[in-house]
């Protein structure tokens, strides 16, 4: 049964202008950042989500972890950043449209946190916001049917993917299926839909501006509760992404070295053999000797294969 909620003029508005904001990501080669920026948009991310849910590190202790090094801080608190970073480095290991992808992911997100990880609640739950319970979420026989048919409307319905990943990350918020750890599966499960369709947003930190604006988007969950339907939050969630692309556009002076060129173009060539020219067709702002040297760099590094010689040579990535 395909969840309720209604197409809008604002949504329509928004859905156009991201779509146009993607081109420009894609035209200046940002829809795989680089290496650096990568980095530290993954850490913002993780940051963000956790801190949303109470986590009181921060970035430069977050940052201290994911470099391996030692860091004084709650052990929850840890542990809770060190399952987001096997989970996002996961990331292409998980399947957005599968249900047991999606057990897994909360299996490794909340590993020695709770009980029963990646296991759907058995007990009955209540959101309370201060001294009030904000939401009664569906008994516990209904979450294995739930989630079924929310799963079904994401592989089958003809939405576009930008309004069904804010609509699954509405109801899985919704249904609750978890006994702890639904908002922050809520926002890593849309940035997997998204990132299936469009890879810039594997490293792009919606998370930071939902923690901007932390009040808003819960009232949008909870305006969303109270008219049966998550138009508001679709709506909501696209102004976020529009915003998270905006800002990435407005970075000045990206420079990409040859390891981001070459990881770039692997999402463009895929499993085909191209050439030199190809390869510089996308990248003009680089000369044909520097192509020469990426490509001969990629080679010696075991990341391509050649066939043919000089003029007539072609790659492929391994």
């Amino acid at each position: 049964m395909k969840p309720p909620y209604n197409i809008t003029g604002k949504i329509l508005k928004l859905v156009a202008s991201i779509s146009e904001k993607i081109g420009e990501v894609n035209s200046v080669h940002l829809n795989k950042p680089p290496t650096e920026l990568r980095k530290k948009n993954r850490i913002k991310s993780i940051h963000s989500s956790l801190e949303i849910e109470g986590n009181t590190l921060s970035i430069e202790q977050i940052t201290a972890i994911v470099e391996n090094k030692r860091v004084i801080g709650p052990k929850k608190d840890i542990l809770e950043v060190k399952n987001a970073i096997a989970v996002y480095d996961y990331l292409d290991n998980l399947n957005p449209y599968n249900f047991e992808s999606f057990c897994e992911a909360h299996g490794m997100l909340m590993n020695g946190l709770v009980e029963s990880t990646g296991k759907l609640r058995s007990k009955s739950v209540g959101i309370v916001k201060g001294s009030e319970v904000a939401h009664i979420a569906p008994p516990s026989e209904m979450l294995r049917p739930l989630m079924k048919d929310l799963f079904d409307y994401l592989k089958n319905d003809d939405d576009l993917v930008l309004i069904k990943s804010c609509v699954f990350h509405y109801e899985m918020e919704f249904i609750h299926p978890f006994i702890d750890g639904n908002g922050r599966m809520g926002r890593l499960w849309q940035t997997l839909i998204l990132k299936d369709s469009y890879p810039v947003f594997e490293y792009l930190p919606i998370e930071t501006l939902i923690k901007e604006r932390q009040e808003a988007y819960y009232e949008s969950l909870g305006k969303s509760d109270n008219t049966g339907e998550s138009t508001v939050f679709i709506e909501f969630m696209l102004e976020i992404i529009f915003k998270s692309l905006v800002e990435l556009l407005n970075i000045q002076n990206i420079n990409l070295t040859n390891i981001d060129r070459i990881n770039l173009f692997k999402t463009i060539a895929k499993n085909d053999y191209f050439t030199r020219k190809e390869y510089l067709k996308n990248f003009r702002e680089i000369s044909s000797a520097t192509a020469s040297r990426d490509l001969k760099f990629a080679f010696e590094n075991g990341l391509i294969e050649k066939l043919g010689d000089k003029n007539t040579t072609k790659y492929k990535y391994r």
